[in-house]
């Protein structure tokens, strides 16, 4: 048998397509087409690249008179897709189900947060209700710690429970028997849900803005009315990003098991490039807002801080994925 029929036998004994063997060995699928059609043979990196990967020696894929299976390496060598089963996605959906709700409330604990500190600033700059200063800033700063101490644990918290299917966003896999099917179905069953969810949580956002708008109108020179108002915008935006949150997480939930949109298997390889980019990029976000607030004690514009994050980021997503596709 020669070396052509051997890799056509190995890579359909592994489920791999074509396009997919490239992938693995970081060639055009046209290479591996032409492996297997006789007309070219890789080169010796590649071919012990091909050995560790189908766990096979090097001498039996270069000499034709090995034939029999002996030649299989121990596992050790061998680099097997993961095969996920109906009992094993089920138990994904329900973790993310559960998991959706907890991370929903941990992000509205964190816009929550400085509302306390906001009120507080705004009513101790009344002499009437003889509020001092480092009282009002004491008080607001435990009030929004505690709130941003539960986020994290609740952050922490799904994050763990969450942890032994990382390899559904990572890796490559395959599914057993009717488990896309079911997958399928559920997702085009909770299709209306999140399209409803999606409106209402941009409805929400952009309502938002209505109480801090409104406040100008009634008393632009009421400090206390206008910090009332921004506080309320927050919560209204607040739980417009759970509706996206919470529906949100479900749905990429189904997108991974299906390894379809951001998960799919090509889009894979630039992940784990873009998740060190984002949580970089959300921390120092997040630095330059308290940062910049606890500095100036600006609570009541610091805020924008994060719209502006919030647009620059699909940009930056976006330049590291093109500079992943062409490393």
């Amino acid at each position: 048998m020669i070396f052509a029929d051997k890799l056509t036998k190995l890579r359909k004994k592994a489920g791999w397509s074509q396009e997919e063997l490239a992938e693995q060995m970081n060639v055009t699928r046209q290479s591996v087409s032409k492996w297997e059609g006789a007309q070219s043979v890789p080169d010796l990196e590649k071919m012990i690249r091909l050995s560790n990967l189908f766990g096979v020696s090097t001498d039996y894929l270069l000499k034709d008179e090995i034939e029999d299976t002996d030649s299989i390496l121990p596992s050790d060598g061998m680099s097997e897709i993961r095969r996920v089963s109906m009992e094993e996605a089920n138990a994904f959906l329900s973790v993310k189900a559960t998991t959706s709700k907890s991370i929903a409330l941990a992000t509205f604990l964190c816009i929550l947060s400085p509302i306390c500190l906001l009120i507080l600033g705004a009513i101790s700059e009344v002499s009437e209700y003889g509020l001092a200063d480092n009282v009002a800033g004491g008080i607001g700063m435990i009030v929004l710690l505690l709130l941003v101490t539960i986020a994290v644990a609740l952050f922490v918290s799904s994050g763990r429970k969450t942890a032994a299917y990382d390899y559904l966003e990572k890796e490559i896999f395959e599914t057993e028997y009717g488990v896309s099917g079911m997958v399928s179905s559920l997702k085009t069953q909770y299709n209306e849900t999140h399209t409803r969810n999606n409106i209402i949580g941009a409805g929400l956002c952009i309502m938002a803005l209505i109480p801090l708008f409104g406040g100008t109108i009634f008393n632009d020179e009421n400090e206390l009315l206008l910090t009332i108002m921004l506080s309320s915008s927050f919560i209204i935006a607040g739980i417009g990003v759970v509706f996206f949150i919470s529906s949100g997480i479900i749905w990429t939930s189904y997108e991974k098991l299906l390894q379809e949109g951001d998960y799919s298997k090509e889009k894979k390889k630039n992940q784990s490039i873009a998740a060190s980019i984002s949580v970089v990029y959300w921390s120092i976000a997040t630095a330059v807002y308290l940062g910049y607030s606890l500095s100036t004690n600006n609570w009541g514009y610091s805020w924008v801080i994060w719209v502006v994050a919030a647009v620059v980021f699909p940009a930056i997503v976006t330049i590291s994925n093109l500079l992943g596709k062409r490393k």
